[in-house]
């Protein structure tokens, strides 16, 4: 009976990946954040698929989500910026969990 919820589990990622997805495209296309118009920019001009980017930087948006909620406080936009300006490249604390296997999409 597992196969149900695995299936419901698999359908809540896909969910949070495209409401993520929703909310780069949204602020590449709004400049708000400008960190996000000018990451989409910079790894477009050096040849990463807009897929990939979209994907790098909802990981950036994930974490920082998940890191406010557990920490209970406010949104960082100061931390959200400088780790979007600095993709391709991870910031240091995605990783850190991405080695240690600790990183999960929710």
């Amino acid at each position: 009976m597992s196969e149900p919820t695995d299936f419901a589990l698999d359908d809540d990622e896909a969910f949070a990946q495209a409401t993520l997805t929703e909310a780069i495209k949204n602020q590449i296309e709004s400049g708000e954040p400008p960190a996000a118009k000018a990451t989409y920019n910079k790894l477009s001009l050096v040849g990463y698929p807009r897929e990939e980017i979209h994907m790098l930087m909802a990981e950036i948006l994930a974490y920082e989500i998940d890191t406010m909620l557990s920490e209970d406080r406010p949104f960082d936009n100061q931390w959200y910026e400088q780790s979007l300006r600095g993709l391709p490249d991870l910031p240091p604390e995605l990783a850190i969990d991405y080695e240690q296997g600790d990183f999960e999409q929710e």
